[in-house]
This record gives C-alpha cells, sequence and structure tokens, in this order.
C-alpha cells in the first residue's frame, strides 16, 4: 500500500480514537463508548521516512537520485530519524488507546521490541536492545557485527498511539545504503532472509508476530 495513503487512514483510526476519547469525558460511565484497538500490517513501496527529531542529511539522496531509485521520501510525525519501507519489509501500525492496556510508552516500545525478539527466537534467531537505541538488533554488544533488524518509532497523543514497526523480512537491504539508518553510522542493518540464508513466508511470520504481541498485550484479535 502507498505510503502516504496508509499514513492517512493510520491518521483517520488515530483521530476517530482521540476524537472519542474526548467526547467520552464529558459523559457518565455507563454512558462512554469503548474505543477501538487497531493492528496494521502493511509492505510499502520503496519509501524513505524522516520522524521529528531526524536529520536531513541523513537522507544520501538528491530528488533525481530518489527518482532513479522509484522511492519516494516523507517526513512525518513519529519519533525517531530516518528510516526506509519497502517491498518485503513487514511494518506493523499499532494504533491503540494505551488506556485500555498501561499508561506507559517504555513499557509499550519495550514491549513492540518483546513481540520481535520472540517471534526472531521461533527461526533459531537470538535479538536483543542495544543501550539507548529504539529497535531490536542482533549481537547488540559486538560493535563489529551489531546489526539492525527492526527499527521502530511511534506517535502518541492522549496515549493513543501511531506508527510503530518495519521489521526486515525478505527485505532488499541495498537500500539502506542511500540513508544513515535512525542516524546511527556505526552500525549495519540485517534482514530475516539474509540470517537465515531463505525467503520467509510473510503470511507465517504475521501469524507468529500476532501470537507473540496478543500474549504480551494480554489482547484478543477479533478479525
Amino acid at each position: 500500500m502507498d505510503y502516504k495513503a496508509c499514513w492517512d487512514y493510520q491518521e483517520k483510526l488515530f483521530n476517530e480514537t482521540v476524537n472519542l476519547k474526548i467526547s467520552n469525558r464529558d459523559l457518565p460511565e455507563e454512558k462512554q463508548i469503548p474505543t477501538k484497538n487497531h493492528l496494521l500490517f502493511v509492505e510499502h513501496p520503496h519509501v524513505y521516512t524522516l520522524g521529528k527529531s531526524g536529520d536531513e542529511k541523513n537522507l544520501l539522496l538528491n530528488e533525481k537520485q530518489l527518482l532513479d531509485k522509484h522511492a519516494n521520501y516523507y517526513k512525518i510525525n513519529r519519533g525517531g530519524d530516518i528510516t526506509y519501507h519497502g517491498p518485503g519489509q513487514l511494518v506493523a501500525y499499532p494504533i491503540l488507546d494505551l488506556d485500555n492496556f498501561f499508561t506507559d510508552i517504555h513499557k509499550y516500545l519495550r514491549l513492540l521490541e518483546e513481540t520481535i525478539i520472540l517471534t526472531l527466537k521461533e527461526y533459531g534467531i537470538e535479538s536483543g536492545r542495544s543501550k539507548g537505541e529504539t529497535g531490536v538488533w542482533l549481537d547488540a554488544d559486538d560493535k563489529f557485527k551489531a546489526r539492525k533488524i527492526c527499527a521502530m518509532g511511534v506517535r502518541c497523543s492522549r496515549w493513543v498511539t501511531m506508527h510503530g514497526w518495519g521489521f526486515n523480512v525478505n527485505s532488499d537491504l541495498n537500500y539502506f545504503n542511500n540513508i544513515i539508518p535512525c542516524g546511527i553510522n556505526d552500525k549495519a542493518v540485517t534482514s530475516l532472509n539474509k540470517e537465515l540464508g531463505r525467503d520467509v513466508d510473510m503470511q507465517e511470520i504475521k501469524e507468529k508476530l500476532k501470537k507473540n504481541f496478543s500474549n504480551l498485550f494480554e489482547a484478543e484479535f477479533i478479525q
């Protein structure tokens, strides 16, 4: 799905949830309408996105080069720096009302990371966190081997979340050569298919992610 079209859809769900929370404040508890929670899975055509705290210098392409790469570029309203999305990368956008779960953004990010970590473990891959750097890494403590397999950047307002993770499953990693990923220039990027030496079925990994997400957030998927 086109990045901008998906971003607009995220904003629609996000704004509906926020507006419902605002309207509920003026109603007695028995008349309040419960908010809904969503987890969107998507793959995007080639696109680079820059978060609010990012530096445009971390995009190493000019407009003509972006066209040559058939890639788009957007400045967006999530945290973090620059990242890449494209075919073979599984992007997830949780639009959650954290009042339904817990009101702790750090815990939220750690559980998103843990969802990926548990899923990688099912493929025999040990992963973890890098101190001070959001996302999921392999060999994070070895500066010569450290490589990122999943980037994360979120927005949260009134405890409603949007944006999420970009998990390199069957990604073309060459596109990361055109940026300084997440503004980190001394660590590599990897993908699940590179680590395994084979492509992974996308539906299979979605099911594993949903299971681990459901367990960690104590949530039940209804469709």
